[in-house]
C-alpha cells in the first residue's frame, strides 16, 4: 500500500495529531511559550483528550435485557444505533464496510487517547522546564495510555490466557507517532507487558492526590494495576495492588441514609471519593428512550428489593417511555452525571475479596464483601453475607460485582475472564426482533471485530475470527 494512504490511528486520530502538534508548537497564543514544559500541563488538563473509553462491552453484558418490542424496533430503525444492536446481539460484523457507520468510534477514540499520550511522552524530554514537571506530566500520560490499551485489549483481543497470550493476537502497540506506520497486532502478552510497564514506571512521579478525578494520581495507577492483574488472573498481584490503592483511598458513598438520590446529595464525578480515575463511556450515559439500559431478570433477582442500589438507581420504565415495561437503570439520570468506567474504591474492595477467595480464605473474602454491602443497605435491612467455603465466597464476590458494576464494561470483562471456569461457564441467549442469538463458552464472539474499514486501509491489521 502506498505509504501516503497509511492512516495513523485512522481518521479521528490523524486529525488529532495535527491538533496536538499545533498546540505544543504554537508560536504565540496568549501566554503560551514555544517548547515550554508547562504546555503539556495544559494539554493534560484538556481531559476530553484522555477520558473517553469504549462502550461496546457495556451492551454485550448478560446483565442487560432490552426485551421490549418498542425499544427493539426503535434501536433497529436507524443506523445510529446499529453498533449498539450489533454488540448486544454479539454480531461478527458490527461496522459493515460501505455503510454510513463503517468506522468504529470506540477504536478511534482509544487510539486518539494514545496519540495524545505519545505526544506528551515523546516530546516532553526536549521541552524547557523543570525535570520534576516533566516526570510528573509523563507519569500522567503513561497512566492514560495504559488504561487505553487495557480497554483495547479487552475489547478487540481474546481474554488473557497465560498458556496462549504470547501468540494470541492483541492490538497494534503504538508507542511513537509517525504518519506512515504499519499496524500489525502485537500479542496479547506484549500489550499486557506494556500496560504493566507504563503503570509501574509512572508510579514514582505521580502525586499523592489531584484536584479532580480526571487527573491520574498514585491511587489511579494502583487501581489500574489491580484491574490489569485481575484480568490476567494473577490474583496475588491483583490483591496486592488493590491493597495499595485502598491504603490511599477507601471512602465509600454511604447509601444507607439516602431516600432519594440526586445531584444534591450524591458527589460529582470529578470529586467523587469512590472514583480513583474518571473514565467516561463513549456516547455518555443512556438515560432516554430508546437507549436506556434495562437490567435482566437475573440481575434483579440478584439485587432484591431492599438493596439501595435497586431503590435509588432503578425506576419504573414507564417514567422514561410509555412503551417500556418493568424497571430501568437510571443512576446517572438521577445524579446528572455520566457513568464512570474507571477504577473505583468498590472495585478495589471486591478485587481484594476475590483474591482472598482464590487463596482459599473465605472469611476475609466475605469481610471485604460486607465492608461494601453495609454502605448499600438501610441499617434495618442490612444482613452480613456468609460463605460456607472459599468456592461459595467466590460466587458471592462475583455476584456482588454484578450488583455494583451494572452498565459498565466490568461485567463483560468478567464474562470473558470467567467463561472457561466451570462455576461460571454458561451459554447465554437473547431474542431481538424475533431472532434468537446465542453466546457459547469460549465463543469467538467474546472478541469484538475490528472494523473492515480499518483493515481495508491497513491490510496488515489481522482480523479477528
Amino acid at each position: 500500500m502506498n505509504p501516503k494512504y497509511k492512516i495513523f490511528t485512522f481518521l479521528l486520530a490523524a486529525a488529532s495529531l495535527a491538533g496536538c502538534k499545533k498546540f505544543v508548537d504554537i508560536k504565540t497564543q496568549g501566554q503560551l511559550v514555544p517548547n515550554q514544559t508547562i504546555n503539556y500541563r495544559y494539554l493534560l488538563n484538556n481531559t476530553s483528550n484522555f477520558e473517553t473509553v469504549a462502550n461496546l462491552s457495556d451492551f454485550a453484558s448478560s446483565d442487560i435485557n432490552l426485551n421490549d418490542a418498542a425499544q427493539q424496533t426503535a434501536l433497529s430503525g436507524t443506523l445510529t444505533y446499529s453498533y449498539l444492536v450489533g454488540s448486544y446481539t454479539w454480531q461478527p460484523v458490527i461496522y459493515p464496510l460501505g455503510s454510513n457507520v463503517e468506522q468504529d468510534l470506540n477504536w478511534n477514540r482509544l487510539y486518539n487517547t494514545i496519540l495524545n499520550c505519545n505526544t506528551i511522552i515523546n516530546e516532553l524530554p526536549d521541552s524547557d522546564g523543570p525535570q520534576s514537571d516533566k516526570d510528573a506530566f509523563t507519569a500522567e500520560a503513561l497512566v492514560h495510555r495504559a488504561d487505553a490499551y487495557l480497554n483495547l485489549v479487552n475489547t478487540y483481543a481474546k481474554p488473557y490466557n497465560a498458556a496462549t497470550a504470547a501468540t494470541d493476537l492483541g492490538v497494534p502497540l503504538i508507542l511513537k507517532q509517525t504518519l506512515s506506520q504499519k499496524l500489525n497486532r502485537a500479542s496479547v502478552q506484549e500489550v499486557y507487558n506494556q500496560i504493566i510497564s507504563d503503570l509501574t514506571k509512572a508510579l514514582p512521579a505521580l502525586p499523592q492526590t489531584q484536584a479532580y478525578n480526571t487527573l491520574p494520581s498514585k491511587v489511579s495507577a494502583y487501581g489500574e494495576l489491580a484491574r490489569c492483574y485481575l484480568l490476567m488472573k494473577d490474583y496475588t498481584n491483583a490483591g496486592k495492588y488493590a491493597d495499595e490503592a485502598l491504603k490511599l483511598r477507601s471512602t465509600l458513598n454511604d447509601l444507607s441514609t439516602i431516600t432519594t438520590v440526586s445531584s444534591a446529595n450524591y458527589p460529582r464525578r470529578i470529586t467523587d471519593p469512590e472514583i480513583l480515575l474518571s473514565k467516561l463511556a463513549l456516547g455518555n450515559s443512556f438515560n432516554n428512550f430508546p437507549t436506556v439500559l434495562k437490567p435482566s431478570d437475573e440481575w434483579f433477582s440478584l439485587m432484591g428489593t431492599k438493596d439501595q442500589r435497586y431503590t435509588l438507581f432503578t425506576t419504573s420504565a414507564s417514567s422514561i417511555s410509555s412503551s417500556l415495561t418493568g424497571r430501568v437503570y437510571t443512576k446517572e439520570r438521577a445524579i446528572g452525571e455520566t457513568r464512570n468506567e474507571g477504577p473505583s474504591v468498590p472495585e478495589m474492595m471486591l478485587i481484594r475479596a476475590e483474591a482472598y477467595a482464590r487463596a482459599n480464605d473465605a472469611n476475609n473474602a466475605m469481610i471485604w464483601v460486607n465492608n461494601l454491602r453495609v454502605k448499600r443497605f438501610k441499617s434495618a435491612d442490612y444482613k452480613a453475607l456468609t460463605a460456607t467455603d472459599a468456592n461459595d465466597a467466590l460466587n458471592k464476590v462475583i455476584d456482588e460485582r454484578r450488583r455494583e458494576f451494572f452498565g459498565i464494561s466490568l461485567r463483560w470483562w468478567d464474562m470473558r475472564r470467567l467463561n472457561n471456569e466451570t462455576n461460571f461457564q454458561r451459554t447465554y441467549t437473547r431474542v431481538f426482533n424475533g431472532t434468537t442469538y446465542t453466546l457459547e463458552p469460549n465463543s469467538n464472539r467474546y472478541v469484538f471485530p475490528i472494523a473492515e474499514y480499518f483493515r481495508a486501509l491497513n491490510p496488515e491489521l489481522e482480523p479477528n475470527p
